[in-house]
């Protein structure tokens, strides 16, 4: 028989185990330089973003990370993100939360979104990444490991329908 801090070790486990599935569908295999190779993108995330007239190459400025909203410098670490866009993207409204992964291990920042929840509605699934022109998403050198120091903490979410 189980005792109870068996069990609620193992529900722990399992609900992170969940939490971090929700961000990221699957594993996405890595490049020799850490960054994230190919991933398509769900049949659902593909419904979701016609409905909501968002189209390939759509873009809406955006704060990358929703806790660090106009500093100078930011910091960026692997893993889930929470984003803020600033503007309108399809039919979502400036306000809209974008939740996603940063990657730091290559010689820029790769930030893919995979949901969106709009101001005054329920999380959607999507594909979106983070860009910014002029090699700008390009990590300062004083980035440790697992950690990106950029000099901005905007850029612009464009809409994909695949991540390549």
């Amino acid at each position: 028989m189980s005792s109870p801090k068996t069990l609620l070790l193992v529900s722990a486990i399992l609900l992170s185990t969940v939490v971090g599935c929700a961000t990221t569908p699957g594993n996405v295999p890595l490049r020799p330089d850490g960054s994230p190779g190919p991933e398509e993108c769900s049949e659902k995330a593909l419904e979701t973003m016609r409905i909501l007239r968002m189209r390939v190459g759509d873009a809406a400025d955006v704060e990358l990370d929703a806790n660090q909203i106009d500093a100078r410098p930011i910091v960026l670490f692997d893993g889930p993100v929470e984003s803020y866009l600033d503007g309108s993207l399809g039919n979502l409204e400036a306000g809209t939360r974008l939740y996603g992964r940063i990657w730091t291990g290559g010689h820029q920042v790769v930030v893919r979104y995979y949901e969106a929840r709009p101001v005054d509605g329920d999380t959607v699934k999507i594909c979106a990444v983070a860009r910014l022109g002029k090699g700008q998403l390009r990590k300062r050198p004083d980035s440790k490991p697992g950690t990106a120091v950029l000099d901005y903490s905007g850029a612009s979410a464009f809409v994909v329908d695949a991540f390549r």
